[in-house]
């Protein structure tokens, strides 16, 4: 479940980026475009929110963070379920199988 919700923020995520990168190569030019590729989104993220207010994309800066943060909070998610499961298979006596949990 927490997958399915991770990658629905990722491409939200995505989107985002792509409209801010847009706004960065039309504002700063094709250098700052390209670093804007070569940060991962940091840069783009930076200067997004400072030029949030001017350029008229404050929403999208908010559901852009937005974004970042349920990423974060969902993919840890599935790292401790990933984790818990991996311990349920450790722990099960040698010859039967785990019991099957609900989604």
């Amino acid at each position: 479940m927490f997958s399915i919700l991770s990658m629905i923020t990722g491409l939200v995520w995505l989107i985002c980026w792509i409209i801010v990168l847009i706004k960065l190569f039309q504002q700063k030019g094709a250098l700052h475009g390209i670093l804007g590729i070569l940060s991962c989104g940091l840069y783009p993220l930076i200067w997004g929110w400072i030029n949030a207010a001017r350029l008229n994309i404050r929403n999208v800066m908010l559901i852009w963070t937005i974004a970042i943060v349920l990423s974060v909070v969902f993919n840890a998610l599935m790292a401790r379920e990933a984790s818990a499961a991996t311990l349920r298979l450790q722990t099960a006596p040698a010859g039967t199988a785990p019991a099957p949990t609900a989604p």
